[in-house]
């Protein structure tokens, strides 16, 4: 349900901006903050799982996803849209790290657990196929607020059947670092809010810089604590190993790829190639079925070849596809200009997310599994959202610029309605609306493709795959690497 939340919302999103006025770059947080508040609590959510029950603390965290869900589809104003996507993310992060950590305790490390994260990464992958059809039909069958109340009786009947499925864990005595949750939450929303700011106002100007300002403050803060907490939400040792600090920047790099080349294509279908919400949701069909052919593949032969070959033919297919996408124009067909380089993507996330999540979690101890993979995933939602608002402010810039160009064609070529329109929202029309739209996006990507060749460069010169690792994935001897 929460992968389905993610994609769902995305389809609905020019609808969003046109029922409650946002700007494009406003529009970011719609994603951002859910993202950033799932990705920033989730490890606390982790902790109080340990603490107080899994199965208690899943049912809470579900029951508040549900109840946000319904808040968010009853918003009136930007703002209190934005409040119930905060308030998913905390019942997200609250929800979801019983599944993973489930996983890491249930199975085995080796073949066992390999299928079972294959399967995970399957229904992943699923969960967002469906959100991209669901979310086309709801929009444009009922209305865009549907694409949130739809979580309210998914959410009722997991709540109800949870206890006939799931028992409830053993207790374990601890502490909750909520000083370090909270800091480093708030510390990366000011850095995103910095980076959106900047989009719309500038660098000079005064809240771009407090912002900036106190993301540093707080996220050194956020360290500091770290390294005084007896039980701390982020253990730092995590990072004393290559292989997993590795992990974790190209995880990062390449979600902060994906997060905003998934937000940009979805407003160029749209908007831009007029496509309606269905035909949206089935444009992005092909790349889960990629996404889930390149799990399978790289689940299977793991073990074989170990996971530096997945990361660097992966980073590689993201640069590819990306760099590709910085052609695209208004006058890009989807064949051409869209599905090509999104095929190239998805195929190269779909080698990454299995590899990472499993070296993520290879060789740790079995009650520090749930705190490495939940790291891994918190990475990945925090990386998201980071990525998407560096894009937002490539693009603000590009599409200022593109629009003060094609502002003199307007003005000379439009009609008197659209200059009246134009009065009003001062948002150009098409066909100069779309140059503009197309031209942002396109220097964006050029951002998201820097991000991957990050992920690519450490998967390169960081990850160092010992023959251990090998039999430790492998579940058995080596296959015979000296």
């Amino acid at each position: 349900m929460v992968v389905l939340d993610a994609t769902i919302v995305n389809i609905a999103l020019p609808h969003i901006q046109d029922a409650l006025k946002f700007s494009t770059t406003d529009l970011t947080w719609v994603v951002s903050a859910y993202t950033l508040t799932f990705g920033g609590l989730l490890l606390l959510g982790g902790r109080a799982g340990d603490i107080l029950g899994r199965r208690r603390v899943f049912t809470a965290g579900i029951l508040l996803f549900t109840f946000a869900s319904l808040l968010g589809g009853l918003a009136q104003e930007p703002w209190q849209l934005l409040a119930a996507r905060v308030l998913q993310g905390v019942g997200g992060a609250i929800a979801s790290p019983t599944s993973l950590a489930l996983i890491t305790t249930t199975f085995p490390e080796g073949p066992e657990r390999n299928r079972a994260f294959g399967v995970f990464a399957a229904v992943s992958a699923g969960g967002g196929a469906i959100g991209l059809l669901a979310g086309g039909m709801l929009t444009e069958w009922l209305d865009w607020r549907w694409v949130l109340f739809v979580n309210v009786p998914i959410g009722v009947l997991i709540a109800v059947l949870t206890p006939l499925y799931i028992s409830e864990s053993e207790r374990h005595t601890g502490r909750f670092d909520i000083a370090g949750a909270l800091t480093s939450t708030a510390g990366m929303a000011s850095l995103v809010y910095g980076f959106i700011r900047a989009a719309d106002e500038g660098w000079r100007d005064g809240l771009t810089i407090g912002s900036f300002a106190a993301a540093v403050v707080l996220l050194l803060s956020f360290a500091f604590i770290e390294t005084r907490a007896k039980e701390p939400i982020t253990p730092l040792r995590m990072f004393a190993d290559r292989n997993r600090s590795g992990t974790y920047v190209i995880m990062l790099s390449l979600a902060a790829a994906m997060f905003g080349m998934f937000f940009y294509i979805v407003l160029f279908v749209q908007n831009v190639l007029d496509y309606t919400p269905i035909e949206a949701g089935l444009a992005f069909l092909p790349v889960t079925v990629v996404i889930a052919l390149g799990a399978g593949l790289s689940q299977r032969f793991l073990p074989v070849l170990g996971p530096k070959p997945f990361m660097l033919v992966g980073s590689a297919l993201a640069v590819i596809g990306l760099f590709w996408q910085t052609l695209i124009s208004s006058d890009s067909t989807y064949a051409g200009g869209v599905l090509g380089p999104m095929l190239v993507f998805g195929f190269g996330m779909g080698l990454n997310f299995v590899t990472l999540t499993i070296t993520a979690v290879s060789g740790v101890a079995q009650h520090e599994a749930g705190a490495a993979s939940g790291l891994l995933n918190a990475t990945q939602q925090v990386g998201g959202s980071l990525g998407l608002s560096i894009l937002t402010t490539v693009f603000g810039s590009a599409s200022k610029d593109e629009a003060e160009k094609q502002l003199p064609h307007f003005m000379a070529d439009g009609t008197a309605e659209q200059k009246a329109e134009f009065a009003k929202t001062h948002q150009l029309p098409a066909p100069w609306g779309h140059e503009v739209l197309a031209q942002g996006i396109s220097t964006g990507f050029v951002a998201a493709a820097a991000m991957a060749v990050l992920a690519l460069a450490t998967a390169w010169l960081v990850i160092r795959v010992r023959k251990s690792d090998l039999e430790a994935l492998a579940g058995t001897a080596g296959p015979g690497l000296g």
